[in-house]
């Protein structure tokens, strides 16, 4: 190839399309890309300066507000429960609330069969009847026992009286010359004697008896009042267990967790359904690392995931005085040598201090996460 055939080849490669600024060839005999310009490299790094200021300021904003709070994940609402159940057994034969329906204290709730109870109550009832007739049977009989005591009595006074007559004709007879009176006369003074002083024996004997007879019919009539004592127990008993086939709220609150329906028999002391009761409060498990600065009556910020938009207000009640593990079932034992440090967690109740709560539907087992200022 000739020299003038090289230079028009290398006139083609170094050849700008139309309109473009001609590029310098390197030593390659090639043209390097344009650098960046100036500018666009200052506005990078201004950008990324910008952002990590953005990003210290606001770290050191959260850190300086988060320092003034303890807040936990591990929380929930929660509410007393009571367990519904009856205390006697019998078919169901009426339910008068609907499921989680809200009732009031002292709210029939629920009606069991009560003509067993009703026939049990009518016997017991027959049976005071008979004690109360049994008292004024033996009170009359009392009154009979006075009326012969003292019918005894006055057989003793007369008796007495006999007595002395005899012994004044018997002393006279002992003191007439025997031979101014017979032998019959005197022998029959002296037997009228004798049998005065044994009929004023037999008569006081009857006073006793009499008075023994006394006793013991008064001591009928304090068991007949023992036994109308007993009736009116097993009376009131009757009557109570009876009561008991109406079932009432004891507190108000919402009915759920029902097992129960019409017509089902169902025992005593089966749980039927239960009663949530109305008040409400937070029970929040803080690491024990975190209750240095957390005390009763602290301001705590309330976020409910239920109600995400909102942000309730409550107050640090108390501290449970134990740890979740102290109370668990099957504790930690720590004593065996294998023992390895965690974190405890104490729960915490925490009130509302919010009226709003009342508006919205909070149940025990919702998630909240509180934050309380301790600063």
């Amino acid at each position: 190839m000739d020299d003038q055939t090289r230079e028009v080849e290398l006139n083609d490669i170094g050849a700008s399309p139309i309109g473009a600024e001609p590029m310098t060839a390197g030593p390659t005999g090639v043209r390097p890309p344009d650098e960046p310009r100036p500018f666009k490299r200052v506005l990078g790094f201004g950008i990324g300066a910008i952002i990590l200021v953005g990003l210290i300021v606001g770290g050191t904003l959260y850190w300086l507000d988060a320092r003034h709070f303890e807040s936990t994940d591990d929380a929930q609402i929660d509410a007393y429960t009571t367990q519904m159940a009856p205390r006697v057994a019998g078919q169901v034969t009426k339910l008068l609330f609907a499921d989680n329906q809200h009732v009031s204290a002292g709210q029939t709730l629920l009606l069991i069969d009560p003509r067993d109870l009703q026939a049990k109550l009518d016997q017991v009832q027959a049976q005071q009847i008979s004690a109360a007739a049994s008292i004024e049977q033996a009170q009359a009989q009392v009154l009979v026992q006075q009326a012969s005591m003292d019918q005894a009595a006055a057989n003793v006074r007369v008796s007495e009286a006999d007595l002395l007559q005899a012994r004044q004709d018997y002393d006279r007879f002992q003191k007439i010359n025997p031979s101014a009176v017979t032998r019959q006369q005197i022998e029959a003074s002296t037997a009228t004697f004798h049998s005065a002083q044994a009929k004023l024996d037999a008569s006081r004997q009857t006073v006793g008896g009499a008075q023994a007879a006394v006793h013991a019919a008064q001591a009928q009539v304090a068991a007949a009042q023992a036994s109308l004592k007993q009736a009116e127990a097993n009376t009131h008993a009757a009557e109570l267990q009876l009561s008991y086939c109406t079932v009432v709220a004891p507190v108000a609150g919402n009915v759920t967790h029902r097992t129960v329906d019409a017509g089902n028999y169902v025992s005593s002391g089966q749980p039927l359904f239960a009663l949530v009761q109305d008040d409400r409060w937070v029970t929040a498990n803080f690491k024990e690392t975190q209750l240095a600065g957390i005390r009763p009556g602290q301001d705590v910020e309330l976020s409910i995931d239920a109600i995400p938009s909102l942000t309730f207000h409550g107050k640090v009640d108390s501290f449970q005085a134990g740890t979740g593990t102290a109370f668990s079932t099957l504790p930690a034992e720590n004593a065996t040598g294998n023992y390895v440090k965690i974190v405890q967690r104490l729960p915490v109740k925490i009130v509302f201090d919010d009226q709003r709560v009342k508006d919205y539907p909070l149940a025990p087992g919702m998630s909240v996460t509180p934050r309380v200022r301790v600063r």
